[in-house]
C-alpha cells in the first residue's frame, strides 16, 4: 500500500511547504529585486523613452521617434571619441592584466608578509576614482606637483615638463594612475581562480617533468577560463565607461584629443543641454558595451564554440 493512501493529507502539505518556501525565498530576493527594479530597469526605461525625444532641459519634450539616433550617424565627434575610447580600453586592459597576473601569482601562494603585501597592493582600490584622479592632478601638476619637479630636482630633466601639455605624456599618465587605482582589484579575482586550482594537477605535472612555463599554460590558464572572463569583462567595461579620470586630470585635452565617449555624452547632455541626445548616445553605447561583453564571454568560456 503507497505512503499517499495510508496519508492522503501528504501530497497537500508537501505543495502547501513547497509554496510557503517559495515565498520565503521571494521574501529574501525582495531587496534585491526592488534595487534592480529602481536603479537599472526604471532608469534604463526613462532613458529610452528620452531618447526618443527632443528633451530640452527647460520646457517641453517633443516625441521625434529615431530622429536622435539617425543623428548620431552624422556626429563626428562621437565616432571619434568612440575610438579613443576603444584604443584606451585596448591599452589599459593590457597593462592592469600585466600588472595584476603577476601580483596574483606573486600573493597567491603563502609566504612571510603576504597578508602585508595582499593590502598594500589592494589599498589604492578603496579610493574613489574621483579622489585619485584629483591626487593625480596634484602629482601631475608641473609647478606644484611631484613627479614634474622632482625629475627637475633630481637633474633627469633640463627644465620642468609639464606631462599634461601634449598627448602621449598625458595619455600614458592616465594609463599609469588607471593601473594604479585597477590593478589591485583585478589581482584579487585572479587569486581567487589560482586559489581554486587543486594543487594535486600543479604537482602531477612537476613530477612528470613539465616545465613551469608548460604548466601555466596548460594547467593554470585554462583553468582560470571563467574567472579571467569575468576580470576581462569588468575591465573593459570599467575601460569603456571611463568618465572620472579624463574630465579631472585632463577635460578632454589636449586639444579635445582625450574626449571618452561618456565624456562626450556628458557633454551633450548636461553642457548643451540636448538630453533627449544624450540619452540617444547612451542606448547606443550600451548596446555596444552587451555585444562586446556576449563576445568576450562567448570566446573565453567557450572558444570552441567559434570553430
Amino acid at each position: 500500500m503507497s505512503m499517499t493512501a495510508i496519508h492522503p493529507a501528504l501530497p497537500r502539505r508537501r505543495a502547501s511547504y513547497l509554496k510557503r518556501s517559495q515565498l520565503i525565498g521571494l521574501v529574501y530576493i525582495a531587496p534585491a529585486i526592488a534595487l534592480v527594479l529602481v536603479f537599472f530597469i526604471i532608469p534604463l526605461g526613462m532613458t529610452a523613452w528620452m531618447s526618443l525625444h527632443n528633451w530640452p532641459l527647460m520646457g517641453m519634450p517633443r516625441f521625434i521617434g529615431l530622429a536622435n539616433y539617425f543623428a548620431i550617424e552624422n556626429d563626428s565627434r562621437f565616432w571619434g571619441a568612440l575610438g579613443f575610447t576603444f584604443y584606451y580600453t585596448v591599452i589599459v586592459t593590457i597593462a592592469i592584466f600585466a600588472v595584476a597576473f603577476p601580483l596574483a601569482l606573486f600573493i597567491e601562494r603563502p609566504r612571510a608578509g603576504v597578508g602585508y603585501y595582499r593590502t598594500a597592493f589592494f589599498m589604492p582600490v578603496v579610493v574613489g576614482f574621483a579622489s585619485a584622479s584629483l591626487l593625480w592632478s596634484w602629482l601631475l601638476n608641473v609647478d606644484s606637483g611631484l613627479f614634474s619637479p622632482a625629475a627637475y630636482a633630481l637633474g633627469l630633466t633640463e627644465k620642468k615638463i609639464n606631462l599634461l601639455a601634449t598627448f602621449q605624456p598625458a595619455f600614458w599618465s592616465i594609463i599609469v594612475m588607471v593601473v594604479w587605482k585597477v590593478a589591485g582589484f583585478t589581482m584579487i579575482i585572479l587569486m581567487s581562480g589560482l586559489q581554486s586550482i587543486p594543487g594535486e594537477l600543479h604537482e602531477a605535472a612537476k613530477i612528470d617533468g613539465a616545465s613551469p612555463l608548460a604548466r601555466f599554460c596548460h594547467i593554470t590558464l585554462p583553468l582560470m577560463r571563467r574567472t579571467l572572463a569575468l576580470a576581462l569583462i569588468l575591465s573593459v567595461a570599467g575601460s569603456i565607461l571611463a568618465f572620472d579620470q579624463f574630465y579631472i586630470i585632463l577635460r578632454g585635452g589636449p586639444s579635445n584629443q582625450t574626449l571618452t565617449a561618456v565624456y562626450w555624452i556628458f557633454n551633450q547632455s548636461f553642457v548643451s543641454f540636448k538630453l533627449g541626445y544624450g540619452a540617444a548616445l547612451s542606448m547606443v553605447l550600451l548596446v555596444i558595451l552587451v555585444v562586446l561583453s556576449l563576445i568576450q564571454l562567448r570566446v573565453l568560456r567557450n572558444p570552441e564554440g567559434l570553430e
